[in-house]
């Protein structure tokens, strides 16, 4: 399948920003409650689907969620803890980048969690999760994948350009030699926490572009009938002449010209 196009994403991604703007708005209406983890390699395209899911949304209602690594306290705690007061509530959507799920991938990969926490943390989630879901939480957990020569790729762009330089870390270069050990990593988890109450949904993402628009058609097409009409408003006649600012304390900086 020939790698997706700018100007056909756009066209393709026009309507379902409709799409997903009513659901907003029917999650509003209603006070559902939807909860999204984006999980998936290093590169994947965590952070384009989320912002593809997340751009036409009201960021009052729409957040994304990215925890850093645990504080000693938090080390402490309840594994699930630190995460539980970003769930959503009443009307809200919660984009989680990266998640619970760290236990299962980078944590016992990158040797950061013994095989006791890894096999405790693989006993735990589905009962978690269950008590979400029981709780009227709408869970979708995704897994982006992508082929090893295209991480390779863009990891490569990443090193090279400036703008990009951010997002690779020491860390992301020493998981280069893991790949294999994540995929049998994944592969454990999802055998482990794939039910019928939180099921896994895997998305192609070797093209970042066709793999939001599969994302964000497969989560639109697993809620419910999202029909809310929008309150009606009206934008009656000014009465008068517009306004134009006024200043008399400060005024504003001058316009940027570049010549």
């Amino acid at each position: 399948m020939k790698r997706l196009k700018r100007k056909k994403f756009a066209k393709l991604y026009a309507p379902l920003e409709e799409e997903l703007v009513a659901m907003a708005r029917w999650t509003a209406k209603t006070g559902a409650r939807v909860l999204v983890l984006f999980e998936g390699r290093d590169t994947a395209g965590k952070g384009g689907a989320i912002e593809a899911v997340r751009g036409p949304l009201n960021p009052r209602q729409c957040r994304t969620v990215a925890l850093p690594k645990p504080s000693e306290r938090e080390k402490s705690q309840w594994y699930f803890q630190r995460y539980v007061e970003h769930l959503p509530a009443a009307g809200e959507i919660v984009l989680f980048d990266r998640s619970w799920y760290n236990r299962a991938g980078v944590e016992k990969v990158m040797g950061y969690a013994t095989g006791e926490q890894v096999n405790a943390f693989l006993a735990q989630v589905p009962r978690f999760e269950q008590l979400l879901v029981d709780d009227g939480i709408l869970l979708f957990k995704y897994w982006l994948t992508t082929d090893q020569a295209q991480q390779e790729k863009r990891f490569a762009e990443r090193l090279e350009d400036p703008l990009k330089r951010w997002k690779l870390s020491p860390i992301d270069l020493a998981a280069r030699e893991k790949y294999d050990a994540y995929t049998l990593a994944r592969e454990e988890m999802l055998k482990a926490t794939h039910t019928d109450a939180a099921p896994w949904t895997l998305v192609d993402f070797n093209d970042q572009r066709r793999g939001r628009l599969t994302l964000i058609r497969d989560l639109l097409d697993r809620l419910p009938d999202t029909a809310v009409e929008p309150e009606a408003l009206e934008l009656a006649p000014l009465g008068h002449e517009p306004s134009v600012e006024g200043f008399t304390v400060l005024k504003p900086l001058k316009p940027y010209d570049p010549d």
